[in-house]
């Protein structure tokens, strides 16, 4: 197994459970190997979009296609994308209390009723202020804020303004859809070159209920498989959690199951699958990518 140095710059401003950023070292090779690099990269479902904002920013892509149906995720990004400036002093200014977190709580529960910048600002805060950066999930510390940890601790604002304003440097590269992962794909697939690469990371199939606001049931994940299975002429991949189901509704393509860790001496924790379509050459593993017996 190749090895690659473990990344020290993160390039997305939010937290996301299951987040793939440490696939990056792996989908980089997968365009090296498959003579991608400088083409055109797809996340139907973005998140915190890890991995194609590093891709993006270390010139290994020219364009990304982002997309994501949350209301406050695609909220966030198009704060991001369009209204820098007054997302990044609205994150200046935050006051890391617990009732500006039960302020924030109440706009994430009413999305309807606020503009992007405050829903995308209030998805954000839960999103570095809740624990693992599930917006359902509590904050860090307790309501008490009597943990070892405040809920301060992943709120770097400087930092995180940083990522945001180096973003929206390269907007022009950059284009965001809020659809349906089936639409979004009707829409961008055929407008893609050769030169392209589709990942798609679906909710989780067996805890997906419990990290997503937006999670799928058993027919969701076979509509996706089944949509996947007619992309023709262009290059995809899919990462699940390793369950028998997924295996089953991907059977007819190549696979490789795996966990992730940075060190060969760590255990690595819970194993994922990753599917190849048929024209894509599978490179070997890289850390902290470890490829499981």
């Amino acid at each position: 197994m190749k090895t690659e140095p473990r990344p020290s710059t993160f390039y997305t401003p939010l937290r996301y459970p299951g987040g793939k950023g440490k696939l990056v070292p792996y989908v980089k090779r997968i365009l090296e190997t498959n003579n991608l690099v400088d083409g055109v990269y797809v996340e139907p479902y973005a998140g915190g979009a890890a991995v194609a904002m590093e891709l993006l920013l270390q010139e290994y892509v020219r364009k990304v296609y982002i997309n994501d149906i949350s209301p406050g995720v695609a909220a966030f990004w198009r704060s991001v994308l369009d209204n820098t400036d007054a997302l990044c002093a609205k994150i200046d200014g935050a006051n890391l209390t617990m009732q500006e977190w039960r302020n924030q709580k109440e706009v994430q529960r009413t999305p309807t009723e606020h503009d992007d910048l405050t829903l995308g600002f209030a998805t954000f805060f839960l999103n570095r202020t809740n624990r693992s950066g599930i917006l359902s999930a509590g904050v860090i510390g307790g309501k008490e804020q009597n943990g070892k940890w405040k809920m301060d601790a992943r709120f770097n604002g400087p930092d995180l303004i940083r990522r945001i304003q180096t973003i929206a440097r390269v907007r022009s590269r950059i284009e965001f859809h809020q659809k349906d992962a089936l639409e979004f794909l009707d829409t961008v697939t055929p407008l893609l070159p050769q030169q392209s690469l589709i990942y798609l990371d679906p909710p989780y199939y067996v805890k997906g209920c419990d990290l997503y606001l937006h999670h799928y049931q058993h027919d969701d994940h076979i509509k996706i498989a089944k949509r996947v299975g007619k992309i023709k002429n262009k290059n995809w991949l899919v990462s699940y959690d390793n369950a028998p189901e997924i295996k089953g509704m991907y059977s007819a393509f190549r696979s490789i199951v795996y966990g992730l860790s940075y060190s060969a001496q760590e255990r690595y924790k819970g194993a994922e699958v990753m599917f190849f379509s048929d024209n894509l050459q599978i490179p070997d593993a890289v850390q902290p990518m470890h490829l499981a017996a």
